[in-house]
């Protein structure tokens, strides 16, 4: 016959089990929490310019040269303010092409420019979509919140189809 346990060690053993489960829920959600905020970190840098166009030059590229990882190509204005360029630079991408034209955004002081519309919003959120897989993983193994995990993925590959399909 095994002796039975007295009240205060059962007490103790599921008082660190709690302890333990409380520790591994705040761990889990600073680090699921920390990927979200780099994801918005890395996507806030080119979304500014193409989400908060007031004030912004805005105009088209049209490329005519691409380079190992940039293309580049004369500047026209379509806002007030703006100024023509003979050359700007593109971050070259799967989705720029030699001989198109591009709406884009003048980054404010240098002659770099970042996709403008529908499909430059969705390219420069592409680091929150990966951040959504990723902490999807942590919710849901970490958290053992599984229907906040897929809500988590299904949004990060919602915002990654769609943005491939608006490339």
């Amino acid at each position: 016959m095994i002796p039975a346990m007295p009240a205060t060690a059962a007490r103790s053993r599921r008082a660190s089990s709690a302890a333990l489960r409380s520790v591994r829920v705040v761990v889990m959600g600073a680090v699921a929490a920390l990927i979200l905020v780099g994801g918005v970190w890395g996507s806030w840098g080119t979304a500014q310019f193409v989400m908060l166009t007031k004030g912004r030059e805005r105009g088209s590229i049209e490329v005519t040269r691409c380079g190992a990882d940039a293309c580049s190509g004369p500047f026209r204005p379509v806002s007030a303010g703006a100024t023509a360029r003979d050359r700007v630079t593109i971050e070259q991408t799967v989705a720029v092409r030699r001989g198109r034209t591009y709406a884009v955004v003048v980054r404010p002081g240098t002659d770099d420019v970042v996709r403008s519309g529908p499909a430059g919003v969705l390219y420069a959120w592409l680091p929150l979509a990966g951040a959504l897989l990723m902490a999807s993983v942590v919710v849901a193994g970490g958290l053992r919140l599984r229907r906040t995990g897929w809500l988590l993925a299904a949004s990060g590959v919602a915002l990654l189809t769609a943005a491939f399909v608006a490339l």
